[in-house]
């Protein structure tokens, strides 16, 4: 067993073990609870074809049982957020599971 093993074993692993470069570092948004919120929103307008991806010219092909998936997760992540986000973070996702759900049904016609 090597020395990094072994003065990581029983830890797991964290994000600092990451070769990989932090959000700050090539523009990408640092991740916190609302911009992960946010990128499941944008998955899920994308799968309902409202939105483009970041190699597409035009929208999303639509693929609805993703976007109930994605929509079902962050209703999830509130249920069991419920009593532990700001108010910002409370209300950020309340707002975008009514936004979600309404597109949703919009795109069912």
């Amino acid at each position: 067993m090597s020395e990094h093993e072994s003065n990581t074993e029983g830890r797991g692993f964290t994000m600092g073990d990451s070769p990989e470069p932090r959000g700050d570092e090539e523009g990408i948004p640092k991740m916190d609870f609302s911009t992960f919120a946010i990128s499941l929103g944008t998955s899920a307008l994308y799968h309902m074809g409202v939105v483009k991806g970041p190699d597409d010219d035009d929208v999303g092909q639509k693929n609805l049982p993703l976007a109930r998936q994605t929509i079902d997760t962050l209703e999830m992540l509130a249920e069991k957020t419920r009593g532990n986000l700001d108010g910002q973070e409370e209300k950020l996702l309340e707002s975008l599971l009514f936004e979600l759900r309404m597109r949703f049904v919009e795109s069912e016609k």
